[in-house]
């Protein structure tokens, strides 16, 4: 069996859950319904959420009320989580919220409050038009969106693959020289299109842990 650790609220259960179910060799470990340590896992999934509480930023907004509804105890396993897996090189896919705990964890910065990216239009529907750089791997020229915070100044261990080919904030990234990894700040977990990006994220998991 192999072991992808996550944290994953109620509400995106079934969406993750469709791309999970026929992959019965994985078993999902969700430290929202208990504990889940990273160190055993053989790849981790970071995902979408409230902002990032501002004890974890290097450079929290002045204004802080920008910072909705944060969840320092969620943000605390998942910096540690992001951390350990980097040590071990196991897959890392941080999906919307995730990329930013992503560029955070490494010594990036955000945008605390962007405008256009959380229009309900966008929220499900393909829409929101990117641009990529060569070195992308998985290319989707519409995507969905759903944030109202960005990547500011990117972490130097990260790679810029895609961006919105209007405003420019960065929707696509992945770690410089590491085995497998992505982050997006789109939802591909909302759309059957995205499913090659969670069956190559799904394929590079391999046993890691030597403790079972």
């Amino acid at each position: 069996m192999l072991r992808l650790a996550s944290w994953i609220r109620e509400c995106d259960d079934a969406w993750f859950g469709k791309f999970l179910t026929p992959h019965r060799e994985i078993v999902l470990g969700n430290a929202r319904l208990g504990p889940v340590d990273p160190a055993s896992a053989d790849g981790l999934l970071i995902t979408g959420g409230a902002d990032v509480a501002a004890e974890f930023h290097s450079e929290p907004p002045a204004d802080l009320s920008l910072i909705k509804n944060p969840d320092p105890v969620r943000d605390a396993w998942e910096f540690a989580a992001v951390r350990s897996a980097i040590e071990r090189g196991i897959p890392i896919f941080c999906i919307c919220k995730g990329m930013q705990v992503l560029n955070l964890a490494l010594g990036g910065t955000l945008f605390p409050d962007i405008r256009g990216h959380d229009l309900p239009e966008l929220k499900s529907a393909n829409i929101q038009p990117l641009r990529f750089d060569s070195i992308a791997r998985h290319r989707v020229e519409k995507v969905n969106s759903s944030h109202h915070q960005a990547l500011d100044r990117v972490a130097d261990m990260l790679e810029i693959e895609a961006w919105h080919a209007g405003d420019g904030i960065i929707e696509q990234v992945r770690i410089r020289n590491y085995p497998w990894s992505m982050g997006v700040q789109y939802h591909p977990e909302r759309d059957s299109i995205y499913t090659s990006l969670f069956e190559d994220f799904f394929g590079q998991l391999t046993p890691t842990f030597d403790g079972r």
